[in-house]
């Protein structure tokens, strides 16, 4: 399947699909004081891999500079049912900040940080 915006929720997040991955880009900085839009965001993200037999996750990073503790725990929402699925979830095109964020909680770990989508797809297919 080409890549094609399938969704878009409340100009929070943008979705993707190539395959069994989807590519979910912040359209913002998710910073705190979005939290409600950002939760309503993860929620159309959520029933979009509940519903597609989404297996991976790439979350290009390339429109935002920034996000908080709110986003954390919503990307560890979207790795759990990642998980649950034996699928892999990666990051890409990761700002200087966002990266040192994902190091210093040592997420780091659970996430592989690529420079590229392309890197990105392939990390998540391995």
């Amino acid at each position: 399947m080409a890549n094609a915006i399938l969704a878009s929720s409340p100009g929070i997040f943008e979705i993707e699909q190539q395959n069994d991955t989807i590519i979910v880009v912040p359209v913002v900085n998710l910073r705190e004081l979005e939290y409600q839009r950002i939760e309503e965001g993860a929620r159309k993200v959520l029933d979009f891999l509940n519903s597609n037999g989404i297996k991976n996750v790439v979350l290009d990073l390339h429109k935002t500079d920034y996000y908080g503790s709110s986003a954390l725990g919503i990307f560890m929402k979207f790795w759990k049912r990642v998980r649950e699925r034996n699928g892999r979830m990666a990051f890409c095109n990761v700002s200087a900040h966002e990266k040192d964020i994902l190091q210093f909680t040592h997420l780091d770990h659970l996430w592989q940080i690529c420079s590229s989508r392309n890197e990105a797809l392939e990390a998540v297919k391995e």
